[in-house]
């Protein structure tokens, strides 16, 4: 009788065999092929040249006798395009905003204030719309203010929404009035971006403080 002969596989391990190639492995076998480069402990970000800080003013905070700006509070500071749109996309826009509330966006370290150093000999560009129109434009201006597309943007502090009984504003707050060249320059910039056709102004902060009822435009575009 013939001697039985054991045709059984033997392990990976043992002797006299070599290991299983990649063909011969099973759909989801581990194996230990440590030249494999390592998987990236984070995704890449992309870094904004500065850090921006988004700040809400809510009229529900406020009370007659408070001075002004008294209820403005910082929300979150954001310095990468990742952490811009995975803020914008889980808050309100302004056309979801009540009556009274300003939005703000300015560079960390400076506060939507006349009363801040940086913003106290500057102004602001505005431009109006009616109510549950600014949606895109407040967004186009984020997108071309922290993506540093204006050519003056170091002039730059921040902007802002306003939403109001019967319509929005956007303003765009500068540092140095006075730098004509700079505020002509963003003015236009800023309604090119936006395909803004209407005229618009700058008012200086020391005339609106001046002047509460009706300031005049220093620079109009």
């Amino acid at each position: 009788m013939a001697e039985e002969t054991d045709t059984r596989p033997t392990s990976a391990g043992s002797r006299g065999r070599p290991a299983p190639d990649d063909n011969d492995r099973e759909d989801g076998e581990i194996t230990d092929d440590s030249s494999a480069p390592a998987p990236p402990l984070h995704p890449a970000t992309h870094p904004l040249e500065h850090s921006w800080t988004f700040w809400f003013d809510n009229p529900q905070g406020k009370s007659k006798q408070a001075a002004w700006g008294s209820s403005i509070r910082p929300i979150h500071t954001f310095s990468t395009v990742e952490d811009f749109w995975g803020l914008y996309n889980n808050i309100h826009h302004p056309s979801k905003l009540i009556v009274g509330a300003d939005f703000h966006c300015f560079k960390n370290k400076i506060e939507p204030k006349w009363e801040d150093p940086i913003c106290a000999n500057g102004g602001k560009w505005t431009i109006s719309c009616g109510r549950g129109k600014s949606d895109t434009m407040w967004l186009h201006t984020l997108l071309a203010m922290i993506g540093e597309q204006f050519d003056y943007g170091d002039e730059i502090c921040g902007a802002v929404v306003s939403v109001r009984g019967k319509q929005e504003r956007i303003a765009i707050w500068t540092k140095n009035a006075a730098n004509e060249a700079a505020q002509v320059s963003i003015g236009k910039q800023w309604k090119e971006f936006l395909d803004y056709k209407d005229s618009i102004g700058f008012i200086v902060h020391d005339d609106a403080k001046k002047m509460e009822k009706g300031p005049k435009n220093r620079y109009t575009v």
